[in-house]
């Protein structure tokens, strides 16, 4: 099941780079991950530093893709968006944090995508 699941969110991750890219944002890290934990894609959209966390799901018989994005997920997510802010001392940019919901079918036949734009602060 987790071989499966990795599958998935792999599957996700490079819908939401496509999505992103059509979007115009300029991905600069995919996988991005230290001690704290891991952010899925990191990337400008024009002046602003986005962490964009990407959930997929084929049914919602777990929730939707928002819903699995835990209060100790996003404390995950600030730790290691301060890391990075840290490494690479962007400390005057504006920043945020994005979710992208990746919602497949069985098929594969039809994908719907949702950008939250802002999802959390």
């Amino acid at each position: 099941m987790k071989k499966m699941n990795k599958s998935i969110g792999t599957t996700g991750e490079n819908i939401a780079c496509n999505l992103l890219l059509s979007e115009k944002y300029n991905i600069i890290k995919k996988n991005f991950n230290c001690r704290n934990g891991e952010i899925d894609i990191i990337g400008w959209d024009k002046e602003i530093l986005c962490f964009i966390e990407v959930k997929t799901r084929y049914d919602l018989g777990f929730g939707s893709p928002m819903e699995a994005v835990s209060f100790s997920k996003v404390l995950s997510i600030k730790r290691v968006a301060k890391y990075f802010i840290h490494k690479y001392q962007l400390y005057n940019v504006n920043a945020r944090f994005d979710i992208i919901e990746v919602y497949l079918n069985h098929k594969n036949t039809e994908i719907k995508t949702n950008l939250i734009k802002d999802a959390f602060r």
